[in-house]
């Protein structure tokens, strides 16, 4: 797919079927996060790769627990890649979110729905997130900045929201 064409008609999707994407397909998403611009390649950034049932239903328990929701804040996706950033860098959270992008545009890429879900930050703040961080050999000072999750999109792919006015500024 050509660049531009992906990045204008990537959506957010809500819906999926609960069918697991290929492991390698996965991969190949997650090297593509890798390859974020990050604040003097630091690659300040860690992407976890969740496809453990399990530890995927514990994950979303707890991000509903952040906000009081009593349904799956990850909407039946099979797959969670968290990326979390190093705090000591001072452009952590800038490198974190290109990261997220890279991760949304190449699961398009690959024909992969794709959401971020907030709330990483709380769930690894917390004392049970720090104990899956250790339980995963995951150490340092890392904060949370979102969970891409993916799938198969089970739903009508979203309409593009027309664009705001003045949503680009001139200074010719």
């Amino acid at each position: 797919m050509d660049a531009i064409e992906n990045l204008m008609t990537r959506r957010s999707v809500r819906k999926f079927k609960p069918d697991m994407v290929p492991k390698d397909v996965i991969a190949r998403i997650a090297e593509a996060g890798t390859y974020a611009a990050t604040g003097m390649n630091w690659q300040s950034p860690v992407i976890i790769a969740v496809t453990d049932k399990e530890l995927r239903d514990r994950l979303s328990a707890m991000n509903a627990r952040v906000i009081g929701m009593d349904t799956d804040p990850f909407y039946g996706a099979p797959v969670v890649l968290i990326v979390l950033a190093d705090k000591s860098r001072p452009t952590y959270l800038y490198d974190g979110s290109l990261v997220m992008g890279n991760l949304m545009n190449a699961a398009h890429a690959y024909g992969v729905a794709s959401c971020w879900i907030h709330r990483a930050k709380e769930e690894f703040e917390s004392e049970e997130g720090r104990e899956i961080l250790r339980s995963l050999g995951i150490e340092g000072d890392y904060e949370g900045i979102g969970h891409c999750i993916l799938g198969y999109v089970d739903c009508e792919m979203p309409a593009p929201a027309p664009r705001k006015e003045n949503y680009v500024y001139w200074a010719e």
